[in-house]
């Protein structure tokens, strides 16, 4: 995935900055780093960045989860649940996707995709269940599931982005939970954010794009639901709250530093079951036409 995207990098015209496993490590990126720490294949984070000559003077972070296969790790996943896993890395891809186009459409807005690329498999070397990871700034997480392994890696990538890029906005767009598809089925995709001007603006993108979003709450008394007794943050809920998609939502927002922030978890419209329209069997690319009509609009 690093590879696809120095091609498309020299491409579009982007910057490239790939951190591998010594960077990650020197830099904390402990979440990364422990869902890749089961596979021979090393995690990478990949960094990249538009900057046209005529920016309006924001800056939007795009933020993808790249799990490239997903096992389930020790928390092992049935056969049957494994097949599609290969289009993990789908909201990486959509990130990689509109990065892609900018330069074609004459954005003026400066943008950084960030994707956090692992591979989640079991082995002797694998993350735990019951182990604390420390993630990048510093905040830590009890894994209970290995299988909730996106939300470690997106926690990585949100905390570096909201301290070290400095945005106006991030925007993250991920594969997260079955529980999205089962609440909003294969079509629509689930929309969280803390800024109501910004789930407004992203949802008419997604309704003009084809790519609907359907906002959903961000449930403050959810919140003890994720307490953990050794660490800051445990990474799926521990009492009964239910709301799986609810609860990933409120752990990434544990590492957005208070930034404008919108989570697109597309676990359902992220692939098709079937040719329907314009879409074709298989991975649908859900996320990037709706992203590049929000950013290609003059009030984005």
């Amino acid at each position: 995935m690093a590879d696809r995207a120095a091609d498309l990098a020299a491409e579009a015209g982007l910057g490239l900055r790939v951190l591998g496993e010594k960077e990650l490590a020197a830099g904390g990126f402990g979440g990364l780093l422990a869902v890749g720490s089961g596979s021979p294949r090393p995690p990478r984070l990949i960094e990249l960045s538009y900057a046209p000559e005529d920016a309006d003077g924001r800056h939007v972070v795009l933020v993808g989860k790249g799990i490239t296969f997903d096992s389930g790790g020790l928390s092992l996943k049935p056969n049957d649940n494994m097949k599609t896993m290969k289009t993990d890395m789908a909201g990486g891809a959509a990130v990689m996707a509109v990065m892609g186009a900018l330069r074609d459409l004459g954005v003026r807005t400066r943008v950084t995709g960030v994707v956090a690329a692992a591979e989640n498999m079991p082995s002797g070397s694998a993350m735990r269940p019951g182990d604390v990871v420390a993630h990048y700034g510093g905040r830590t997480s009890e894994v209970l599931n290995t299988d909730a392994e996106g939300r470690l890696v997106l926690a990585d990538a949100l905390a570096y982005a909201a301290a070290e890029l400095d945005p106006d906005v991030i925007v993250d767009v991920a594969t997260l939970t079955g529980a999205a598809k089962v609440a909003l089925g294969l079509r629509h995709g689930a929309l969280y954010a803390t800024d109501d001007d910004l789930a407004a603006a992203l949802t008419a993108a997604g309704r003009a794009a084809g790519e609907p979003l359907w906002r959903m709450p961000l449930i403050d008394d959810y919140r003890p639901g994720i307490d953990s007794d050794v660490a800051d943050v445990a990474n799926i809920e521990r009492r009964g709250f239910g709301g799986g998609s609810i609860m990933a939502a409120l752990f990434l927002r544990e590492f957005t530093g208070g930034r404008r922030w919108a989570h697109l978890d597309v676990a359902g419209p992220a692939r098709a079951t079937g040719d329907d329209a314009e879409i074709t069997k298989g991975a649908t690319g859900f996320g990037a036409r709706l992203l590049l009509t929000w950013l290609a609009a003059p009030s984005a």
